[in-house]
C-alpha cells in the first residue's frame, strides 16, 4: 500500500506542476490577446498542447493508481474519489495531509483556470466582433451610393458618400 500511495502522491504532485504551468501559460495569452499578437498566441498555444499532452500522460498514471489503492481498500474503483481517500487515511495523518493539501491545490488551481479561460474567451468574442464590425463599415463604405460631385468637365467624380479621402475618418 505504501509504495501505491507514493505513486499516487508522485503523479499528483506532478499534475500539480503542471497544472500550475498550464495557468501561468493561460494568464499570459490574456495578455496576448489584448495585444493582438497573433504569432504569439499561436506559440503560446503550441506550448500549451504540449502540457496538456503531459498531462494526459499523467492522468492515466493517477487513474491506474487511484484503482490499484480502491483495489487495495476494497473499494469500487470507478466511484473512489481522493476526498473519499483523504477521509480514509485518517489513521496516516501524514500522508492524509499531503493527499488533502494536493487535492485542494488541485481544486483551486482548476477553478482559476476555468476563470481565466472564460475572461480569455469574452477576449475572444470581443475581438472577433470587432473585427466582423470593421468589415461590415468597411464594405458599407464600398456600396456607398456616389456623390453628387462633378468635375470641371461636367463629369461625375465618382466619390462615394463617406468616403471622400478614401480613408476611414477616425474623427467621425
Amino acid at each position: 500500500m505504501a509504495s501505491i500511495m507514493e505513486t499516487l502522491m508522485e503523479v499528483l504532485e506532478e499534475e500539480e506542476k503542471k497544472y500550475n504551468a498550464l495557468l501561468a501559460l493561460s494568464q499570459k495569452k490574456t495578455g496576448i490577446i489584448i495585444a493582438n499578437d497573433t504569432e504569439a498566441l499561436i506559440r503560446l498555444t503550441d506550448e500549451e498542447q504540449v502540457i496538456v499532452d503531459e498531462i494526459a500522460v499523467l492522468d492515466k498514471k493517477r487513474e491506474t493508481a487511484m484503482k490499484d489503492v480502491a483495489d487495495v481498500m476494497n473499494k469500487n474503483a470507478d466511484s473512489f474519489k481522493l476526498s473519499e481517500l483523504v477521509d480514509l487515511l485518517s489513521s496516516r495523518p501524514v500522508e492524509q495531509k499531503k493527499l488533502a493539501r494536493i487535492t485542494d491545490s488541485l481544486r483551486e488551481i482548476t477553478t482559476n483556470m476555468s476563470r481565466v479561460n472564460d475572461q480569455n474567451r469574452e477576449l475572444i468574442s470581443s475581438a472577433l466582433e470587432m473585427v466582423e464590425f470593421d468589415l461590415n463599415l468597411v464594405r458599407g463604405l464600398k456600396a456607398a451610393p456616389e456623390t453628387a460631385q462633378y468635375t470641371s468637365g461636367g463629369y461625375s467624380a465618382g466619390n462615394r458618400l463617406g468616403t471622400a479621402s478614401g480613408k476611414f475618418d477616425a474623427k467621425q
